[in-house]
């Protein structure tokens, strides 16, 4: 028991550096502020009706690519126009900031896990195995290469709105909660329940990390190896819904 409290005692102070948030200074006039809110909400409709329109459109189909491209470049340049952004730093050895890169990879990594574990329990339950599948087959029946660019085009892009521009209209208060909020509402639009369910727990960590680092860059990386390793790993234990989607859509 006692080398059990040593151990933990141990391991959190390793974390704690992970888990401080950084001094940042990211002051705007009322005037930018009140912009940066327009433009966000604007942004957030445009984006998320694309988005809506995007997942209902035939796997492989140029319609598609062009559509979810769309999308990321929506969530670009709404959210470069709404303001100054930040990438963000984090402590590391010896009280010093740095650019965050290993831990967010990282974590990208753990979260993967942990989702790959879910879906082993989500495919046995045909209401959620229907609905990854359903997200699947732009893989399964897509180009991989294109695949993989308008994947992580769309990680990349969705921090840079959603942590980026949507994290700092929130204000001062409830940032976290407000942006991962809207993260799931904008999700809403593809009528999927397991990108629905998805966009909570990922929201909320890369909300986490936006808040201890002050920027997107963190989960940004985390993202985007969340996404290729979803999208490589994933699509082998849906074979059943994936074949049926072949079939629906040779019919």
């Amino acid at each position: 028991m006692t080398r059990g409290c040593a151990l933990l005692s141990r391991v959190v102070r390793a974390a704690e550096p992970l888990l401080r948030s950084v001094p940042r200074d990211h002051w705007e006039s009322d005037e930018a502020f009140r912009r940066r809110r327009r433009v966000t909400a604007a942004t957030a409709v445009a984006g998320a009706s694309l988005l809506g329109v995007s997942l209902s459109t035939p796997p492989g189909s140029p319609r598609f690519y062009g559509l979810t491209l769309g999308v990321a470049g929506t969530w670009v340049v709404g959210g470069l126009a709404s303001g100054p952004l930040h990438l963000g730093r984090m402590f590391g050895p010896g009280e010093q900031l740095r650019r965050p890169v290993v831990t967010p990879v990282l974590s990208g990594v753990g979260a993967f896990g942990a989702f790959y574990a879910a879906a082993l329990v989500a495919r046995r339950i045909p209401v959620l195995e229907r609905a990854i599948a359903s997200v699947l087959r732009y893989a399964d029946q897509g180009t991989t290469p294109l695949v993989l660019t308008t994947t992580l085009a769309n990680g990349v892009a969705e921090e840079v709105f959603f942590r980026g521009s949507v994290y700092a209209a929130a204000g001062a208060d409830r940032q976290v909660l407000t942006s991962t909020v809207v993260y799931g509402l904008a999700t809403t639009t593809t009528r999927n329940p397991a990108l629905v369910l998805a966009s909570v727990p990922m929201g909320l960590l890369f909300a986490q990390q936006r808040r201890i680092t002050g920027g997107i860059q963190a989960s940004m990386l985390t993202h985007v190896v969340w996404s290729a390793l979803m999208l490589r790993y994933l699509p082998p234990l849906f074979t059943r819904g994936l074949a049926e989607e072949r079939v629906t859509a040779s019919a």
